[in-house]
């Protein structure tokens, strides 16, 4: 029997997981039964994050923690300094995939976290699913987590800055498509027709489409499918390395950057800021401490403890290179607070569910 897994993971990361689970029959079994999505702006390439803050005079072996706060990104040194910086001034190492992204608050999660909308030290939690309810009611329940309403000021700014990814991104997308770089994953069209026109496409179809127009997000999804483990992720890019076989198209379907069946994402998203949920609440962890109160690594644990889940999908630091994510698949609750906070950059988080 195929262990459960549990992910944490950003928007384009959970829209991944989501099709790769909706379409098992086309692609291969994906035990991912638990998806925790967190709050997304942007994401940054962490070669050219590195050489920009080098080019400052910041060095990632001097930051401890990193926050995103009121349009500037806060860089927390081991001196005790505190080095504020405009996110314009770090748009050059942003990912161009990032502004065409239109979802800020992971909405094809179970449950969705974020600290926008909540006091210091609390998030913002979006309950997503029945599933999502049920895990936050128990962890609650057995003092994992605390909870208490949302304040009407803060639901407003959640809504504000989703609504504000969505309409600012919406025209890149149209600018993209006017001077033919078509957004293949805003061309929504019915399931049965997605199906349809997919049937052959395969790797070379997804470079084109996606990869070479600087659409892909490095989630790994396509990597992870492959059934004949030739597509690699050594540094930047998917590559392949070998033939696809003539009936396979496992990859073009497990991105979240090809065409998304209107079952999944349509149109009328760009008009609902936060997508479908159930209740919005604000939450602390009292035992762990974390980035904003600790509820993503309070979540993931109580579930792995409680054997909901029997393994965990999550994004670690690299002990060598200061700051660059590294996907970990762990049966450790230890390695789960390890892993806490947020990193920034991209990362193959599938790689580590058996990907090459």
């Amino acid at each position: 029997m195929d262990p459960k897994i549990g992910m944490v993971g950003t928007p384009c990361q959970i829209t991944a997981a989501t099709l790769m689970k909706d379409y098992e029959s086309f692609i291969k079994e994906f035990p991912v039964t638990l998806k925790v999505g967190l709050f997304c702006m942007e994401n940054f390439s962490y070669k050219y994050l590195k050489t920009l803050l080098k080019g400052k005079g910041i060095s990632l072996r001097e930051i401890i923690q990193c926050r995103i706060e009121g349009g500037s990104a806060k860089f927390h040194l081991n001196n005790g300094e505190v080095i504020s910086m405009p996110l314009k001034e770090l748009k050059e190492a942003m990912r161009k995939n990032c502004q065409i992204c239109m979802d800020y608050t992971a909405e094809q999660a179970d449950i969705s976290v974020g600290s926008v909308g909540s006091p210091k030290g609390w998030s913002t939690i979006i309950i997503r699913t029945k599933k999502g309810l049920e895990l936050l009611k128990e962890a609650e329940k057995n003092k994992y987590i605390k909870i208490k309403p949302i304040d009407d000021s803060g639901f407003r700014l959640i809504q504000k800055l989703a609504r504000r990814k969505k309409e600012t991104n919406l025209k890149e997308i149209k600018r993209r498509e006017k001077i033919a770089r078509p957004v293949m994953y805003w061309r929504v069209m019915p399931e049965p027709e997605y199906l349809e026109e997919v049937t052959d496409y395969q790797f070379r179809d997804l470079k084109g489409d996606v990869i070479d127009i600087g659409a892909c997000v490095l989630c790994g999804a396509c990597l992870l499918s492959c059934p004949e483990k030739i597509i690699k992720i050594e540094d930047r890019k998917p590559e392949i390395r070998g033939e696809c076989p003539p009936t396979c198209n496992a990859c073009y379907l497990a991105c979240p950057r090809t065409y998304v069946p209107d079952n999944i994402i349509n149109h009328e998203t760009a008009n609902e800021p936060l997508g479908d949920y159930i209740k919005i609440v604000s939450a602390k962890a009292p035992m762990f401490k974390g980035q904003d109160g600790g509820v993503v690594t309070a979540l993931l644990s109580y579930a792995l403890s409680e054997g909901i889940i029997d393994e965990v999908l999550v994004v670690d630091k690299d002990t060598e290179n200061p700051w660059k994510p590294i996907p970990k698949l762990t049966k450790q609750v230890e390695d789960v607070v390890k892993a806490a906070g947020t990193k920034y950059s991209a990362c193959p988080i599938f790689k580590a569910m058996g990907g090459s």
